[in-house]
């Protein structure tokens, strides 16, 4: 039976990801081996590797999140001066879902997304 599922993303620098993370997007550090990170906020954790030759143009690294405070959650984000992707705007798509988007700074995209 299957339980969770814990995303693995491509980081450059770990002091980076932190500040994203922990400090602007309010996540806690579960654990810290070097080259290897842990966070989570709520019922998600996503964990993180070194990879200091990735090049963010060519990261495809990508995590849906779903959330079940959406309107709350994008004006937390820009109230704390969160980047929103430039195509992903807070709105309903034709899928059912009212998502937005943002970047970490290695080029994950974190979409956020509630049902309607």
């Amino acid at each position: 039976m299957l339980t969770d599922i814990n995303p693995k993303l491509p980081m450059r620098n770990k002091i980076a990801t932190k500040e994203f993370y922990i400090y602007k997007l309010r996540f806690s550090e579960i654990a810290d081996y070097g080259n290897y990170l842990l966070i989570r906020k709520d019922n998600i954790e996503i964990h993180f590797f070194e990879f200091r030759d990735l090049d963010p143009k060519e990261n495809y690294g990508q995590v849906y999140i779903r959330t079940n405070e959406i309107d709350k959650l994008y004006k937390a984000l820009l109230d704390n001066k969160i980047s929103i992707h430039p195509n992903g705007h807070l709105g309903t798509k034709p899928w059912g879902q009212k998502e937005f988007s943002v970047l970490d700074p290695d080029s994950n995209l974190l979409t956020f997304g509630q049902n309607v």
